[in-house]
């Protein structure tokens, strides 16, 4: 029931990342760098506290904290044009491809049904953002698409490693001066308007609670559950989103999206489901 009850948590916050962003990005209540800038900062603030400062700001690495920029940037910038559950359903059928392209990188080897699988996932995202029925907006599907591979960078070298709420902690800190570091350069580029107080209460939000605390939480799920179970869970999210966007955010929900979503997800679950992760060999 504990397991049961983090993971149901942590699977809400990474929805909830999406509403957030969709809800300050849209109504331009802030610009998607500030955002980024005040989620990751906040996040970093959040999980050293947790973690503690001492420890935390030895751990991590430049190189996962990169990738964990490049996914909050590039997810702040696709969401001022993609639909809430758009958006995440294609951040994490990215963020999937990713890891499975990785895998098959190191000599992994997929099956029949494993590629019937894959083969699914692609058939959804190019009826997603097929010509026809209004799809989604390039720029931003692309924006998303290179988020998800960013945060399917993070994640798989963040596999393995010790204390891994420590781990983060130090990674979310190194993210934070990257993108101080880069913020001057980044507002002469691309001005933005001062943010209201409603889009910074929102970006603290998302990185103080939904991603500070959510990932935290997710890493307590992460000791109780397989690698397969894992991955299967995070499939709810996009569906999660879609409800967020539409409860909190009033966007439509269409057949053209719930027929990519069931494609999609089932082609990635059909994968998952049939790979044996090494912790069940």
């Amino acid at each position: 029931m504990r397991i049961l009850i983090f993971t149901v948590l942590a699977l809400v916050a990474f929805a909830a990342n999406s509403v957030l962003a969709r809800l300050a990005l849209l109504n331009h209540e802030i610009g998607p760098w500030s955002f980024t800038l005040i989620r990751l900062v906040s996040g970093a603030l959040a999980l050293t506290l947790l973690a503690g400062p001492k420890h935390s700001l030895k751990a991590g690495q430049w190189r996962s904290a990169l990738a964990l920029l490049g996914y909050a940037g590039f997810f702040s910038i696709a969401y001022i044009s993609l639909p809430t559950g758009t958006g995440a359903l294609i951040l994490f059928a990215l963020v999937q491809i990713t890891m499975l392209g990785s895998g098959l990188w190191q000599g992994e080897r997929l099956g029949l049904v494993q590629w019937a699988g894959v083969g699914l996932a692609i058939t959804g995202l190019l009826l997603l953002l097929g010509p026809s029925l209004s799809p989604p907006s390039p720029l931003g599907a692309v924006m998303m698409a290179i988020a998800g591979i960013c945060w399917g960078l993070y994640s798989l070298r963040g596999r393995g490693l010790d204390n891994p709420t420590r781990q983060t902690a130090g990674n979310f800190a190194k993210a934070a001066v990257l993108a101080l570091v880069l913020s001057a350069p980044v507002f002469l580029l691309l001005p933005e308007i001062p943010p209201s107080a409603k889009g910074i209460l929102l970006a603290l939000s998302a990185g103080i609670i939904t991603s500070g605390l959510g990932y935290t939480i997710w890493y307590m799920a992460l000791k109780g559950l397989t690698a397969t179970y894992a991955g299967v869970a995070q499939l709810s999210v996009p569906g999660l989103a879609a409800l967020g966007g539409m409860v909190v955010v009033g966007e439509p929900l269409n057949l053209r999206f719930v027929l990519s979503c069931l494609i999609i997800l089932g082609g990635i679950a059909l994968v998952i489901l049939v790979t044996k992760p090494k912790d069940e060999r």
